[in-house]
């Protein structure tokens, strides 16, 4: 970062012990500071809530895709299994007999 002194161990004497992941969020806090004093922030913010919204719905509804995907790989292996049994055991079906069909004497 430009005018960022070090100390003689290196390491910066503006932002001590902090990781890069605190810097980052420092300074985005800040930008968020700054920004919010700009005209039509409030609305920009706004439709960024809403997107947030609706990425996390999104976000639960792929979870839900997920389980359901899993739902149709087990039934799809037991229509497999069963299909296979089904068509072993197809051609044991008793052969149809055919009868002589009785005529009867009306008197």
């Amino acid at each position: 970062m430009a005018g960022a002194s070090t100390g003689p161990s290196g390491k910066r004497k503006d932002l001590p012990g902090k990781d890069v992941v605190g810097r980052l969020s420092d300074l985005s806090e800040d930008a968020i500071h700054r920004f919010s004093g700009a005209p039509g922030a409030d609305r920009l913010l706004g439709a960024l809530n809403v997107t947030r919204e609706r990425l996390d719905e999104l976000q639960r509804r792929l979870r839900g895709v997920d389980e359901l995907e899993k739902r149709v790989a087990v039934l799809e292996r037991k229509v497999d299994k069963l299909s296979k049994a089904g068509a072993a055991t197809a051609p044991r079906r008793a052969a149809k007999t055919k009868t002589k069909p009785t005529t009867k004497s009306v008197s």
